[in-house]
C-alpha cells in the first residue's frame, strides 16, 4: 500500500503517504462544485507529470554529470467536456544553464518518455516546451 485517502466532506480529500507519513489534500475545482482551496485531483495529475519529468531528468543528470539544480517546471491544464477530462497538459521546463547539444537531447528524450507521460491515455495532449537561457 502506498497511500491512504479519506473523504473530509465538502468534496475534500486527505491523502497519507503510508512510508513517509506525509499528508495532502485535495479539493474539488470551483468550476466542477468546489471551493478550489487545494490541489484538485486533475491538479495533481498534471503536477505529477512535470514531477516525472524533472525528476526522470535528475536520474539522466546526475549519470552524465549535468547540473539540473534549480531547474522549474510552470504546469498548466485544461480541461475538456463530455465527458469531463484532462484534455491538455502544458508545461514549460526552464533551465538554469544553456546544455550542449547532446545533453538536451539525453534531457529532453527522459521527460517526453517519463512513467507518468507513459501511463496518460494517448488522446491527452502533452504539450510540453524546454527553455534554456
Amino acid at each position: 500500500m502506498i497511500s491512504k485517502v479519506i473523504y473530509k466532506g465538502d468534496l475534500r480529500t486527505e491523502a497519507v503517504h503510508i512510508q513517509s507519513g506525509n499528508v495532502f489534500i485535495t479539493d474539488a475545482p470551483v468550476d466542477n462544485q468546489g471551493k478550489g482551496e487545494a490541489f484538485s485531483p486533475t491538479d495533481l495529475v498534471a503536477t505529477a507529470l512535470a514531477s516525472c519529468m524533472l525528476t526522470i531528468m535528475g536520474i539522466v543528470a546526475d549519470r552524465n554529470h549535468i547540473n539540473l539544480d534549480g531547474t522549474t517546471a510552470e504546469v498548466e491544464k485544461m480541461m475538456g467536456t463530455k465527458p469531463r477530462r484532462i484534455k491538455e497538459i502544458r508545461i514549460n521546463i526552464m533551465f538554469n544553464e544553456n546544455f550542449d547539444r547532446i545533453s538536451r537531447r539525453k534531457l529532453e528524450s527522459a521527460a517526453l518518455t517519463c512513467p507518468v507521460s507513459n501511463s496518460l491515455n494517448k488522446n491527452l495532449k502533452e504539450t510540453i516546451k524546454f527553455i534554456y537561457p
